[in-house]
């Protein structure tokens, strides 16, 4: 496999972002969970998993799955910082819609050389989050942690902001915009309905209520206000 200036091929800089974007969310990388990131069988995982243990860039978590060491934790931050630079430049400087620059950004990820980012990352003013609110790694591998949960998660009447949206769903990023909800935006949970797998929102772009998907919601992560209750 081809490697870029790290050192590192495509593919384990991929099993190390998805692993670090798992165990981020709070989820567990198990074997399946990291075969269903990566769109790849659960046989072909065992191996791979196997090898960046050996490299030092795993530890087993007995009876859950994997997690990053120090090492490992610092390359996907640094292959997360190329992803999110690519994805803003692309969106600021080169006009793509926000829906469009995730592939783009898979692509470009692991051809770019740091060099290249750092003067992409300094034509933007060095932005601190990504055009979907994601924050962006630092170069030297520090990140923004904000505590925050899921839009379908959030109680009906509890006032929040969104904080990011997951950039790797198209028609999810096109539903969300059109519900009026960016990153920095207000909204308030109306109601779910559980028939329909949907939670009626209300942001404050002022277009009314709107319908959301749970799949979508579950995409969309909100920070309540200092006024508002906790979570339900």
């Amino acid at each position: 496999m081809a490697e870029d200036a790290s050192g590192l091929s495509r593919s384990v800089e991929d099993y190390l972002k998805v692993i670090y974007s798992l165990c981020d969310s709070g989820r567990v990388a198990s074997t399946s969970a990291i075969a269903e990131g990566l769109e790849v069988q659960p046989a072909s995982v065992t191996g791979m998993v196997k090898r960046l243990a050996e490299s030092g860039f795993l530890e087993h978590v007995p009876y859950r799955g994997v997690q990053l060491t120090d090492a490992g934790t610092r390359e996907a931050l640094r292959i997360l910082r190329r992803h999110r630079i690519l994805e803003t430049y692309l969106t600021e400087r080169l006009g793509y819609r926000w829906e469009d620059v995730h592939g783009e950004a898979e692509r470009l990820e692991h051809a770019a050389s740091d060099r290249l980012i750092e003067r992409m990352a300094a034509a933007l003013e060095n932005p601190s989050h990504d055009p979907h609110g994601a924050p962006i790694p630092t170069p030297s591998g520090e990140i923004e942690t904000t505590d925050s949960f899921t839009l379908v998660e959030l109680s009906p009447g509890v006032e929040a902001q969104v904080r990011a949206i997951r950039d790797d769903y198209a028609e999810g990023l096109k539903v969300a915009a059109a519900a009026g909800l960016l990153p920095g935006t207000g909204v308030v949970v109306v109601r779910r309905d559980l028939q329909k797998s949907v939670v009626v929102v209300v942001a404050e772009s002022g277009i009314g209520e709107r319908e959301v998907p749970f799949d979508v919601a579950q995409r969309v992560y909100v920070v309540p206000l200092p006024t508002s209750g906790p979570k339900g």
